[in-house]
């Protein structure tokens, strides 16, 4: 028997927390092609919850790892997903402290534009990617990151 639909779909909405992670170097296209920023809309609730509570993004992640990770009652499925999307969250935190320094070192030029907008489409590849995977309801295979996923798990 395959994946339950309802796990699939969980597996398509964890993938809205790195997302929404990464939308925040999309900030130069979106000015340029504001139909873009419709690419917001999934991840309002989330964004609304990391600001709405102090340090939400930190319990949030404490959260997911706690109570999905950690838990064997939570099916594979669900716990494979909930861990690789955490892992590519923490690449993108520390992807955007590198870029704050880089942003302070060369200010706002070309390069610092292209190096953001390369970033967001790279992001959102692999999150359609991941999303396609889930709807099929198999693992999406990420090199580097699913590796690191399998040996948690």
């Amino acid at each position: 028997m395959g994946i339950p639909i309802s796990q699939r779909i969980i597996s398509v909405l964890i993938y809205m927390i790195p997302w929404s992670e990464g939308i925040l170097f999309g900030r130069y296209l979106f000015t340029d092609f504001p139909i873009l920023k419709l690419l917001i809309i999934p991840t309002v609730p989330i964004i609304y919850l990391q600001q709405l509570i102090p340090f939400g993004n930190l319990i949030l992640y404490f959260a997911c790892f706690l109570l999905v990770i950690r838990n064997s009652k939570v099916s594979y499925f669900i716990r494979y997903n909930m861990l690789q999307a955490i892992l590519i969250n923490i690449s993108l935190i520390i992807i955007n402290f590198i870029f704050q320094i880089l942003l302070q070192i060369l200010g706002y030029s070309l390069l610092i534009r292209t190096l953001s907008t390369t970033i967001l489409i790279s992001i959102l590849s692999i999150v359609i990617f991941s999303i396609i995977k889930c709807l099929q309801g198999k693992e999406a295979d990420l090199p580097g990151i699913s590796n690191a996923v399998k040996i948690q798990l």
